[in-house]
């Protein structure tokens, strides 16, 4: 299918930042595909980084990877958790510092011969030739367009999605504008002045938004939507409300219920059936009304203060929840903390006294907040408490076992001590994989065999998978014998480079550690199959606590091929 016959949708945000664009993009792009329509995204970064990977989490929250090695954008991550026909790639987001790279290459070969280089129109072709080779094939192409209207940064994608509507035509391009409406309590009213001023702002640029989707924190009554109508020049069934929802996937069902997708595929004039939403409606009515309660995930972390570090990881933790028919409460946990007063009294306090059922250690950089990680995996492997280690958490688990049961006592990363000779964990030779810092890195999907008889070959019910990755360090095949002849069970292996992949060990109810990331590929629709083997043993976890006995008749179905069949009751 050329481009020319792919419907665009370009959705744009007004008044604050962080207002929701992703999570509406990727909820039309749900509507859209449960309408039996092929959908993509795209997200349109401002800033002059050629991509997030060397970004602070703390300024830009978690960076997304895909199985192409991208790094990206953690709006990614809600489009593939949405739209499920379609993996994202590197395709999928760019930014202005990598547009400017490839005009400047472009510049340096003598492709514009000899020309003045502008924005106009260099730059703001080599935009629409970037949407243009993500859209192919692709029934409706959603692209959204990061930070908000008037940011000086945003200038030239404005200008490209404008130029587009004359490219393909008014009947294949949509704009979609995402306001604030404030609820100013003082007041006790609604004020619909900011969303003018930003549509607006929006007509200044050329560009006349089809529908104004209203962000609000409570639903905005029809006189308010009126009025938006009549100030803005939108008609009255193309002002949708998307007020706060007690989960982010019953946005879907919210926004079809104001008529979203409706209005989108009669202006586009596309036919379509109804939407299929019975998945989101079980799902919501999971969140709401869950049959198996209740259960508390310790995740140790140093990032706990910003839980956009963590989004896709939070997410997969609810889809396993889901899969499960019980809910997550996820205890942030500082790793520098345990480290100053100790397990026991931080676990206590950060859960209310309420206790555990399970423990998280995920991925991050870094010495800071380390050896209290290193204490968590001790405590879950002593006590027979779930563990979950990713990513780096799997290495402070290699570092415990390998001081605690294989007698290596200065275990340690090549990450927190360059001149360590008990580095574990090591930068391998066998990686093969330079990045722009100059190191080894490991990024996007990779294959892993899973050994005979393991947790893990299990839990996934197959004998090889493929994983993304996101990390510079592994497990040193020089303490591989040391450690297995320990107990440790390597049970996962990329066979390229013979690098350890999984780890377990014996005797415990469920301790699992991956050196690569599974959250990526979690959906609500379809759980990672570890994220739903772990909060299975989490629940079993409670019940022992708790001194509720399994009931294997309730009626829960088996899942994947030796998942775990045990059914709950709850007391």
């Amino acid at each position: 299918m050329s481009h020319r016959t792919t419907k665009f949708v370009f959705v744009t945000g007004g008044v604050v930042s962080s207002i929701g664009k992703g999570l509406s993009c990727a909820s039309i792009g749900a509507l859209l595909e449960a309408r039996g329509l092929k959908v993509t995204a795209v997200k349109l970064d401002p800033y002059i980084n050629v991509d997030p990977g060397t970004m602070s989490p703390f300024q830009h929250g978690e960076v997304f990877v895909t199985d192409d090695g991208a790094e990206t954008d953690l709006d990614l991550g809600h489009y593939e958790r949405f739209i499920e026909g379609v993996r994202m790639a590197k395709r999928n987001n760019f930014t202005t510092g990598q547009v400017y790279e490839s005009v400047i290459s472009n510049e340096r070969r003598g492709d514009y011969l000899g020309g003045t280089v502008q924005v106009i129109p260099h730059v703001t072709d080599e935009i629409k030739r970037r949407i243009f080779q993500a859209a192919e094939g692709i029934d409706v192409c959603l692209v959204e367009i990061g930070g908000t209207v008037g940011d000086i940064e945003s200038l030239p994608f404005l200008e490209a999605i404008r130029q587009l509507r004359f490219e393909v035509g008014p009947e294949n391009t949509l704009y979609i504008h995402v306001t604030l409406v404030p609820y100013i309590k003082a007041a006790g009213e609604f004020k619909t002045k900011p969303t003018q001023h930003s549509v607006k702002e929006l007509l200044g640029f050329g560009i006349m938004p089809n529908i104004i989707l209203c962000r609000s924190e409570s639903k905005l009554d029809l006189k308010i939507k009126k009025k938006i109508s009549l100030f803005c020049n939108v008609a009255e069934n193309c002002v949708i409300n998307a007020p706060d929802v007690s989960t982010i996937y019953e946005l879907p069902l919210t926004l079809h219920a104001e008529g979203m997708d409706d209005r989108i595929v009669e202006l586009l004039h596309i036919w379509t059936g109804a939407p299929n939403l019975n998945p989101w409606k079980k799902i919501v009515n999971t969140v709401k009304s869950p049959a198996n309660g209740l259960a508390r995930i310790a995740m140790v972390g140093k990032y706990v203060d910003l839980t956009e570090s963590y989004k896709s990881l939070t997410e997969a933790l609810h889809h396993g929840a889901f899969a499960n028919d019980c809910k997550v409460e996820i205890i942030y946990v500082d790793s520098e903390e345990i480290e100053k007063e100790g397990i026991e009294p931080v676990i206590a306090r950060a859960s209310a006294g309420q206790g555990i059922d399970a423990i998280l250690i995920p991925g991050g950089f870094g010495v800071r907040g380390s050896e209290g990680k290193i204490t968590a995996a001790g405590y879950a492997r002593t006590k027979k408490i779930p563990f979950f280690g990713i990513c780096l958490g799997l290495q402070m688990a290699v570092i415990e076992y390998a001081r605690s049961v294989a007698g290596i006592k200065q275990a340690t990363s090549r990450e927190f001590d360059e001149n360590s000779n008990a580095a574990v964990i090591n930068l391998m030779e066998s990686q093969k994989h330079v990045d722009r810092k100059g190191g080894s890195m490991r990024l996007g999907a990779y294959p892993c065999a899973l050994k005979k008889d393991t947790l893990t070959r299990k839990v996934y019910g197959q004998k090889e998978i493929t994983e993304r990755h996101r990390h510079r360090f592994e497990v040193n095949n020089a303490f591989r014998s040391q450690l297995e002849q320990a107990g440790l069970i390597f049970s996962g292996v990329w066979p390229e480079g013979d690098l350890v992949e999984i780890i377990e060990i014996k005797d415990h109810p469920w301790f699992i550690g991956v050196q690569f990331h599974p959250e990526f590929k979690s959906t609500p629709k379809n759980s990672h199959p570890l994220f739903k083997s772990f909060i299975t043993a989490a629940l079993k976890h409670r019940d022992l606590r708790n001194g509720v006995k399994s009931d294997p008749s309730n009626g829960r179905s088996k899942g994947s091929e030796g998942s775990d069949p045990r059914q709950l009751t709850i007391a």
